[in-house]
């Protein structure tokens, strides 16, 4: 069945390895969503579950000894253009719809990776110290995307778009001649997205772009992210650990462990409702800023090796409410309650196959949880 013309890229069974000599990681497991133009996905989960190779999977950014080995990247491009003349020849897969036509990323060429990185989409990555040139302004670093991708834009063209984008992203003109470590570190990572957004690509993939930096700075750069991709209906990948900040910024939310997606559902049902315990564990790993206090309990445990992963569920070692099926059966993604079909969940909690004592509320999450940490029985 075709994608709705609103759909910009499609990801199915995805799959990224890296290879060693002690063992295969799987860092990423048989991954499916869909993002839509203009939404914003926040890609959440531990250290280690597989959040940055998602994202450099999906610009091909990979390194040996990644390797993908499997699933397809389907991008729709805008005004129902492929990326280049000879793309859609080209691509492994491409799938035509009613208005549209897909062209699979993981097939492109190596000419039209480079057109299509930075004008469909672009990366911002979580370091803006290592991600700029130190030898280069700030202004020269932009102007240099510039060049490369709008051959025919004059110098005076070039140098009033830089000074443009810098006032998108509120850095003054004369910061254009500043070197990167002339600048703050929230200042550094503004020029960055102001270099992403240069060439007005339909998706921006951030890599937790706020992590080194201070709470006031980290709320000025989520604020001029989500007022930008409303503005110019940018669509945003919004990878972090820290799913307090994804659910002020995200329309939907993807929670990885171990490599797989294992919740997706709207930022209001997760934080109201949500159904994995893993999803749990996360969401009051924080604390509220308004109610009772309460103790702090966390996940107890570690994420689990990803070249020897549990059998059956891979957070079953490390879930209160394990049981037989759990170590033996991987779970999928399914909807979790039939009045709400955009929420899914990979968890056998909801699958009445094998659970039918009925689904556990909030509150028996906590409970639970709080045994698990106090060493008590979990039965």
């Amino acid at each position: 069945m075709g994608m709705s013309t609103k759909t910009l890229l499609e990801v199915n069974h995805l799959t990224i390895d890296y290879a060693a000599s002690n063992g295969t990681v799987h860092a990423v497991s048989d991954v499916n969503f869909t993002l839509e133009r203009g939404e914003i996905l926040g890609l959440a989960g531990e250290s280690g579950c597989g959040k940055s190779t998602l994202a450099y999977g999906l610009t091909r950014l990979l390194r040996p000894p990644a390797v993908i080995t499997g699933g397809e990247v389907l991008y729709y491009p805008r005004d129902e253009e492929p990326i280049s003349p000879d793309a859609a020849k080209s691509a492994r897969r491409v799938r035509q719809t009613a208005s549209q036509e897909a062209v699979d990323i993981l097939s492109l060429t190596a000419s039209q990776l480079r057109k299509f990185r930075w004008n469909e989409v672009s990366i911002v990555f979580q370091s803006a110290m290592n991600a700029l040139n130190p030898v280069l302004s700030v202004g020269t670093q932009i102007d240099d995307v510039l060049r490369t991708h709008r051959p025919g834009m004059g110098a005076d063209a070039r140098k009033k778009r830089c000074i443009e984008l810098l006032d998108q992203v509120g850095i003054s003109k004369e910061r254009l001649k500043s070197y990167p470590h002339e600048l703050s570190g929230g200042m550094r990572q503004r020029a960055v997205i102001a270099i992403a957004l240069a060439l007005g690509p339909e998706l921006i993939i951030m890599d937790e772009p706020t992590t080194a930096l201070d709470v006031v700075v980290q709320r000025e750069i989520l604020q001029l992210i989500s007022q930008l991709c409303k503005e110019f209906s940018t669509a945003l990948i919004f990878i972090t650990h820290d799913l307090s900040l994804l659910l002020e910024l995200s329309d939907h939310i993807a929670i990885m462990y171990a490599g797989k997606m294992i919740e997706k559902a709207s930022s209001e049902d997760i934080y109201e409702h949500p159904r994995h315990p893993y999803s749990h564990g996360l969401l009051h790993s924080f604390p509220s800023l308004h109610g009772p206090q309460h103790r702090m309990v966390g996940i107890p445990g570690s994420p689990p090796d990803l070249r020897v992963l549990p059998t059956g569920c891979a957070f079953h070692p490390r879930c209160p409410f394990a049981f037989d099926t759990c170590r033996s059966v991987i779970p999928v993604l399914q909807i979790a309650i039939p009045e709400l079909p955009e929420q899914q969940v990979a968890c056998h909690l909801y699958n009445p196959a094998y659970h039918s004592d009925g689904m556990p509320s909030s509150a028996d999450f906590t409970q639970k949880f709080e045994q698990l940490s106090e060493g008590s029985s979990l039965s």
